[in-house]
Parts: structure tokens; sequence; C-alpha cells
């Protein structure tokens, strides 16, 4: 097993010092949609390396020039994008494209590592780049393993005092507890803990990461953070796409797998975690740990809720169900959908349930955080014409309008005591010029730096993995009924009835 070696951290803000990035599927959707966007933006405002070499690897036969061009037209599309529309920094595109070299690997031939090795040499020479490396593994998740053990055979991922070697892994991180626990003990023959870097692009955001600023930063919420203020806590993940073109790795995965134990845990986490010690990688990712640690097992049979996209209709434009998607099996019983309720078993949050749902074909794209306060303990209006009051909420508002909203009630104007709804609202766009970004920058860029804040540990993706393992035991045996919805509505009605049993009600998408 690989020991941890120590390396300064950058000091954020500053350019990255120089390194290479290799990057496994280079050919692939998610190198052309994000990564060198996400790159050409690093380029753009300074943070990239002043020495800094990539090279693309894929089983595809290509050479240098058409890779490059292949790089030049994602980078200039995503530049055109109708929500950017932003002038091509060219000087700064040049730089990165004379920065770009290609070669064809067979992932298994452990000959096409030690050609690697040569070509990561000849690179310090002819772009002056220092021995630091990044592999990044933007390929399906049956390769991870194999890909590090050949890394490790080549000698490609020793470190020394002097460089570091650090591997970059996409979600999924397995399938299930068992698989991504085999998975770690895979890639630790070969790597440190200290060296895999565990990529969840949703903690890219700005607003994710603005979660515990809002937290901590601001005294007038820390104090209602708890118990003793908070009714319960709702995380939504709602998308209006379907599953498109990937219906073969939706098949296996499903929603569960797909958003659960890593996008809408690290919510949770961030929710309701304890305040660290400092920001420091492992001050912050120890207390993040805990709270996931403090999960309760959940009662699968009451409190999960499994569903699947039928036919519908959006705006007018029919839309089909999941199981006429092309290349979904007929009969098909994989989620789309799914709801649960949590409890957390520590002293803030003991008694506050949390309620989680994520889905695709919805109605409305919108990821969001709801506090929802307790309602006074004694409603002086109940000889009024206000028969009840409407608790208060905090709404942090994720994607795509990023921002916050706090709703509290208000006397309307008038000779009656009528209390209404008003909200204060924060929109980001507002008050900070969002740039363009593919929500990438900022962890390829922590990863050059050595900052692994934003990335998972171990032992919170085991944790994530722990508590859902008694859902996908009741699911798999078929506990469950599927529920059904439309595609374009919020979700089936038995994710409503989940909060209905308590008196309390989604927030409307």
């Amino acid at each position: 097993m690989a020991q941890d070696i120590e390396h300064s951290v950058t000091p954020h803000g500053e350019q990255a010092p120089s390194s290479t990035m290799v990057i496994f599927g280079a050919g692939g959707d998610l190198t052309k949609r994000l990564l060198m966007p996400a790159l050409y933006n690093l380029a753009r405002t300074g943070l990239l390396p002043a020495q800094f070499a990539l090279v693309g690897v894929d089983r595809v036969e290509m050479g240098d020039a058409q890779f490059r061009s292949h790089v030049e037209a994602a980078i200039r599309a995503f530049a055109a994008d109708k929500h950017y529309s932003q002038a091509i920094d060219e000087a700064n595109l040049q730089r990165l494209l004379n920065a770009i070299v290609y070669m064809p690997l067979d992932f298994a031939a452990p000959a096409s590592y030690v050609a690697l090795g040569e070509r990561l040499t000849q690179l310090k020479t002819s772009h002056g780049v220092s021995d630091n490396v990044m592999f990044y593994l933007a390929v399906g998740s049956r390769f991870f393993g194999g890909i590090v053990d050949q890394l490790g055979a080549a000698g490609l991922v020793t470190e020394t005092n002097k460089q570091w070697r650090r591997v970059v892994v996409e979600k999924p991180f397995g399938h299930d507890l068992e698989s991504a626990q085999a998975l770690n003990t895979q890639l630790r023959h070969s790597l440190s803990e200290s060296q895999i870097y565990r990529m969840d692009h949703f903690l890219g955001k700005e607003t994710v990461q603005n979660i515990m600023l809002m937290r901590f930063a601001n005294g007038i919420f820390e104090p209602l953070w708890s118990r003793e203020h908070i009714d319960h806590v709702q995380i939504t993940v709602a998308e209006t796409v379907g599953v498109e073109a990937r219906a073969a790795f939706y098949e296996t995965t499903g929603a569960m797998r797909d958003m659960v134990p890593n996008h809408v845990f690290q919510l949770l986490a961030l929710t309701a975690m304890e305040s660290p010690a400092s920001f420091d990688a492992d001050a912050v990712r120890n207390e993040k740990t805990k709270v996931l640690d403090c999960v309760h097992t959940v009662n699968a049979a009451t409190d999960s809720v499994r569903g699947q996209y039928t036919d519908g209709a959006r705006d007018g434009q029919a839309l089909k169900g999941y199981t006429s998607e092309a290349g979904v099996a007929p009969g098909s019983e994989t989620e789309t959908y799914l709801a649960l309720k949590l409890g957390i078993d520590n002293w803030r949050w003991a008694g506050v349930p949390f309620y989680l749902r994520t889905g695709k074909a919805m109605n409305k794209r919108q990821s969001e955080i709801v506090i929802q306060f307790k309602r006074p303990p004694l409603s002086l209006f109940r000889n009024t014409a206000t028969e009840g009051l409407t608790p208060n909420a905090l709404v942090i508002k994720l994607q795509p309008d990023e921002g916050a909203m706090l709703s509290f009630g208000a006397k309307i104007p008038g000779p009656k005591i009528e209390i209404g709804q008003v909200h204060m609202d924060f929109h980001y766009k507002d008050y900070f010029q969002n740039a363009p970004s593919t929500g990438y920058e900022t962890l390829i860029y922590d990863c050059m730096i050595g900052d692994a804040t934003l990335f998972q540990r171990s032992d919170s993706v085991m944790a994530g993995w722990r508590i859902v393992q008694p859902v996908q035991q009741y699911w798999a045996a078929g506990g469950a009924p599927l529920a059904h919805y439309a595609a374009g509505s919020a979700g089936p009605q038995e994710a409503q009835d989940l909060l209905q049993a308590s008196g309390r009600e989604w927030r409307e998408l």
C-alpha cells in the first residue's frame, strides 16, 4: 500500500504549479463538453500553470493536430453557447492548444503505459514541465481499477517529496458498499489516500460551496440551525431531461446509485455538519463524514419511494416514458425518481426529518435546500381572520437560479389583521458577475494545487453507501413497488404521501 507524502499547497488564487495532465478518455463527451472548456477558463483567468502540458489518451487512433482541432472546436462551441456568449481569448486559447499532445493507448496493455512514461519524460524537455502529473480518469467506472493497476506497475504514480502524482476518479465510485470497498482496496495497492481525488462535480458549483459560508460566516443563521428551531429539511435535485442517450449507463445504475451516495449526500453533509476547526481539507471532510455516520438506518418500507416516468407532456410537447427510450429494456424496473426520509442521531438534529428527492423528466430543473423553521409555539391570531401561520423557510437555490430566499410573514395593509408571506430574495447574478463556467474549473485547479477539500474521502464514500444499502437490498427483493409519474410532472403521488403522513408537504417545483 502506498504511503502518504507531504507536499506544499499553493495558496488559493495563485497560479498552479508546473504540471502535466493526462486525460484517459480524451475522445469522450466529458472531455469535450466540460474538461477542455474548464482548462481554457483556467488559462483565461491566469490560474493554469505557466509550464503546462496535457496528454490526451484514448483507444482511438488520432494525431496531435487532429486532437487539437477537436479541442478547439469544443472550446469555441462552449464560448458561443447562448448562456455565455463570450468572446474567445485567442492568446490563451492558443497557449492551451500548444500545450496539448495526443497518444492512442490500450488501457489493458502494459507496453502502452511504458510508452506513456516515455512521453511524459519527453514533455519535460519539449514543454519545460515539472515531474508533477495529474491522471484524470474520464472513462467508465469499470476501467478505474485496471488503469490504476497499470499506472502502478509502470511506476507512473510513485511520488517523492519533490514531485506529486494524483489520480482523479469520476463517479460512480462502486455500485454498492461491497463494490466500493473492493475498488478502494484495489486503488490503495498503488496509491495513497492523499493521491486519490474522488470527483463530484456538483461540489464545484459556487452555491454548493457557499452553504458552509452562509452557515458559519453569518451570525444570524447558525444559532437557529438546530432541532430547537428547525422543523424539517428538504433537499431536491430535479432534472427536466430524461435518460436521453445514456440508457446503457442508466439501466445498470438508476437514480439511487447515480445521485444519492454522491451529489445528494454531499448536500446533506454540508447542510448538517458541525463547524470544522478550520477550512483545512481534512477538518472539513472529518465533519462531513461524522454527520453521515450519524444517519440512522432507513426504514425502506415506510421511508422510501422509487418511481419511473411514463409518457407525459411539458409545455404542450409530448414526452416519451422511460421504457420507450432507446436502449431501455421493455418492462424495465430501473428507478428514475426516488424520495427518502432520513434522521440524524446527534444532539443538533435528533427528531428533525430530512427529506430527499431526485428525479428525471420532471416539470422543472431545480436543485435546492429548504430549511423549514418551526411555527411559533403560541398563535396570537386565533381570533382573527388568520387561521394559521405559514412557517418561515430559508431556501438555498443551487441551480439554475443561484441564490437564497428567506420567507416570513408580514401584515397585509388594511383594517383587518391578515398575514401575507413576503420573500427576501437574493440572486448571485444581481451581486456578482458570473463568468462562464462548467463547474469543473475549481475542482481541476484544487487538484493541481493539492487542496482536497471538495473531493470525497474514502470514509465519506463508504458512509454514503452504508446509508443506502438497506434500501437497495429492500428494493432488490421486490419490497417496494415501482410508483409511476408522468414525464413533465412533479413526481409520483407516493412521494407527496411521504410528507403528508406527518402534515408536511414538498416545496412546489
